[in-house]
């Protein structure tokens, strides 16, 4: 999705824009929109051909007000656009589409195991991981961070959920089917076929995963282990519940941090003062990797339905009117963030909503961090300057904030081929 400054003075005719339509974040602009309608429409309404309708929220704190309070917005009925105006079958069985008291039943026990305490003796792990990703720098050619980074999470979820190594790209492309299924990379069919055969193919898969570990026995030697035994409300979870929800971490992981991490690559090319300012004071990484959070917004939108007639900012909204918060546009809130069109690695605060907000904030954002910071600390270590070696290829999606191609070239710092190449050698395999 361009991020680009909106001009003074564009005028659009909001009566006629479409945040439904996929295509607008691959090829269009959708913050020139977003910036209009937190000016002149905070909360505004669009319906489709179809006759299906949702109310548009643009603001920082409506934004947060929506994701925070399950009593007037619930997510029992679906999250995405993709399934707007139908029943979500996941409703009130996987984590992200259920409200309290179920949502926090099932979220509390896996708080525990993906808090970045419990995530922190897997730092050698990512470390490897990152290293694999990075090697290819190493023979001057040209490299497409996008491409090598849509399968960076699954060498540490994958793992950490105990799935076959030899199964990661087939989930990895699996996963973007089911976020950007109008894709031509990705389409397989027309209408809603591709996201179909993606929810199919996932769901038997995940199934055959839980089945294999009840039948053998597993505990918790992993994620999927976990959930087999984990309890909720004093009752251990059914099937399809373990199912929904290894679908929704594995999701999370896959369409968050590999876009995060092209997206701030590119940001730190078209910014190279900021570049520079990492290059000489390496301590602005963590900074750099939340406003490369707050600059990329990859989840793009999270959908709620209101539960009981409410006004919002003057508008009327009835029970069962669906409701989109907008992530990428609450990011550039001018009421909120200073100069907000600014790539800033020093920016503080910068109270994203990247992850979300609320009970569903992210339950994988410990371990995003930890991986995008160790990646952005070899990075540092390694890269003197990147450049562009090829067109940006934006997805084709309304959900996911991402880029699918990204070609370009690196120029090392001093002595980074030996760093890079001893510690490529001296990792070994990455652990299963």
């Amino acid at each position: 999705m361009k991020i680009s400054l909106p001009h003074p003075g564009t005028d659009i005719d909001l009566s006629t824009v479409d945040l439904f339509d996929p295509a607008l974040y691959a090829a269009g602009d959708p913050h020139a929109i977003w910036s209009l309608l937190r000016e002149r429409a905070p909360v505004h309404r669009q319906t489709l051909a179809d006759g299906r309708s949702f109310w548009s929220v643009t603001k920082y704190h409506d934004v947060n007000d929506v994701l925070r309070d399950h009593t007037r917005f619930t997510s029992n009925r679906g999250t995405l656009l993709s399934i707007l105006g139908g029943t979500d079958p996941a409703g009130g069985k996987m984590m992200a589409a259920s409200d309290p008291p179920v949502h926090t039943a099932m979220r509390e026990p896996m708080n525990k195991v993906l808090s970045h305490r419990a995530l922190k003796t897997r730092r050698p792990q990512i470390r490897r991981v990152v290293h694999r990703l990075l090697a290819p720098l190493l023979d001057g050619g040209t490299w497409d961070v996008a491409a090598a980074g849509a399968g960076f999470p699954m060498a540490f979820t994958g793992t950490l959920m105990g799935l076959p190594e030899a199964d990661w790209p087939r989930l990895t492309r699996l996963t973007t089917m089911a976020v950007a299924p109008e894709d031509p990379d990705y389409r397989q069919s027309d209408g809603d076929g591709t996201l179909a055969a993606a929810h199919h193919e996932l769901f038997a898969y995940f199934s055959g995963q839980v089945k294999r570990r009840v039948r053998h026995g597993f505990a918790d030697d992993d994620l999927i282990g976990f959930l087999t035994e984990l309890e909720a409300d004093g009752r251990k979870l059914r099937h399809d519940e373990i199912v929904y929800n290894c679908y929704s971490l594995l999701l999370g992981a896959n369409v968050t941090t590999p876009h995060a991490i092209a997206a701030t690559v590119l940001a730190l090319i078209e910014h190279p003062q900021e570049y520079r300012r990492l290059l000489d004071d390496p301590s602005l990484i963590t900074g750099a990797v939340e406003e490369g959070l707050r600059w990329a917004s990859p989840a793009n939108h999270f959908m709620r339905y209101v539960t009981r007639d409410i006004t919002l900012r003057d508008q009327e909204l009835k029970a069962g009117d669906a409701v989109v918060a907008w992530l990428g546009s609450a990011n550039r809130d001018e009421e909120v963030f200073a100069d907000p069109f600014r790539f800033d690695v020093s920016r503080s605060p910068n109270r994203h909503v990247a992850f979300g907000f609320g009970p569903h904030y992210c339950i994988g954002a410990p371990l995003a961090r930890i991986a995008l910071r160790l990646l952005f600390e070899e990075i540092v270590a390694t890269v003197d300057a990147f450049a562009p070696a090829g067109p940006v290829e934006h997805l084709t999606s309304n959900f996911v904030a991402g880029i699918k191609s990204m070609p370009l070239t690196a120029r090392l710092r001093p002595g980074a081929e030996r760093i890079l190449d001893e510690a490529v050698t001296a990792d070994g395999p990455v652990p299963a």
